[in-house]
């Protein structure tokens, strides 16, 4: 499909007249420079992705490898950082006006490749910032322009992947990005004049006024490292002021956040659908005429890679960046593990590996008690064997 033929479903100044926004006061409208709507859909494509390979797989595309290039990134270490590829442009039509969006991808030596779509919006309003903002779930035809971006690029790097498979599970993440605040006579606006309600609006996408306690659960983190500058994350958008256009350090961690969480989302999930499997295995082994002692043999085997591979692949995706100190970037980074619920999902895993764990050990320990008594019974005959024909040679 043509990226061409793909049409935007809605307008960046447009409105709603049913659901219309709360009025703003003239010297609440504001209007920003050169902005950005950067939409991500992360894919787990694989056990391992061999990024040297990639390089060179990907190549004459421009490939780099580097990773945050703050000051304060030094408390933030990435032992094999991701490979970040521009895959080219595409003229998307939104709201009849066509917009030459930028497409890249990041790919993560854990199995994980991030889509990347830019798509500019250029000196909007902040009412027509925040429509876009509730307007974009609504969009049609970005799914399938993922789609086949992914396939694309799997076709060129497959021979990297390492157990090639997509899975079913998939992440989506939205970073609104902005260098600066503008009233309308061009000067600069204070950050601290947007209002919570106004970016509930632009990064939930929610139009009802909420109760302070409700903004305050999904708006939990602000951050602003000088006077010019503001990151607001939240579970599936992220607001990004920053003036200088080159940093890019923010969306970098958040992204990595995201690929992290993908992988724990993957792997719950295949464990929660092993489990079933697991107990039906487990009765079918029982009623299976076969030695006693090798009846549970293949799922003992099965069982013990599972744990390896989930347990290698979570470590692998967890250890893939390291804070080390609790400075600007890593608070940013900390704060998007809290909100993803990084911590629950591996909990999760975690007590289903444990089942698994203990689902072995029963197992196991069953198999080598019926492998006792079987020699004891092997034993016994052998005796009886020896005594009937010392009776008999008599």
């Amino acid at each position: 499909m043509s990226m061409a033929a793909i049409r935007m479903s809605f307008s960046w100044v447009d409105r709603d007249p049913r659901r219309p926004l709360r009025p703003m006061s003239d010297d609440r409208r504001t209007a920003f420079a050169e902005g950005e709507a950067i939409l991500y859909r992360l894919f787990d494509v694989g056990y391992e992705i061999h990024l040297d390979a990639v390089a060179d797989l990907l190549a004459p595309i421009t490939t780099e490898r580097a990773g945050p290039g703050r000051g304060e990134a030094q408390a933030i270490q990435i032992a094999n950082p991701p490979v970040t590829a521009r895959l080219g442009s595409e003229h998307i039509e939104v709201g009849g006006v066509r917009h030459q969006a930028d497409v890249s991808a990041r790919i993560f030596d854990f199995g994980v490749v991030s889509l990347r779509i830019s798509i500019p919006c250029p000196g909007p309003t902040w009412p027509s910032f925040v429509a876009l903002g509730c307007r974009l779930e609504s969009i049609a035809g970005m799914p399938a322009f993922f789609g086949v971006q992914l396939e694309k690029l799997l076709g060129r790097i497959g021979a990297a992947i390492e157990r090639p498979g997509v899975a079913s599970v998939t992440e989506d993440y939205t970073v609104f990005r902005l260098p600066r605040v503008l009233g309308d006579d061009g000067s600069e606006l204070s950050l601290a004049t947007l209002r919570d309600d106004e970016l509930v609006q632009l990064l939930l996408g929610e139009r009802r006024t909420l109760s302070p306690a409700t903004r305050q659960e999904l708006l939990p983190h602000r951050f602003s490292y000088g006077l010019d500058d503001l990151v607001i994350p939240t579970w599936t958008s992220a607001l990004i002021v920053e003036p200088v256009s080159e940093d890019t350090d923010i969306q970098y961690v958040l992204e990595f956040a995201n690929a992290q969480l993908l992988e724990l989302r993957v792997y719950d999930a295949l464990l929660d659908a092993e489990l079933p499997r697991m107990y039906d295995r487990i009765t079918r082994s029982r009623s299976r005429p076969t030695l006693l002692w090798r009846r549970f043999g293949p799922l003992l085997q099965d069982l013990q890679m599972l744990v390896a591979d989930s347990t290698e692949i979570v470590e692998r995706a967890e250890n893939s960046l390291k804070v080390t100190d609790d400075v600007y970037l890593s608070r940013v980074y900390a704060s998007a593990i809290d909100i993803f619920r990084g911590r629950a999902w591996r909990r999760s895993i975690d007590r289903k590996l444990t089942i698994i764990r203990e689902t072995y050990e029963m197992l196991n320990a069953e198999s080598l008690a019926l492998r006792g008594e079987t020699m004891e019974l092997v034993i016994v005959l052998l005796i009886t064997v020896e005594l009937v024909l010392g009776i008999v040679r008599r």
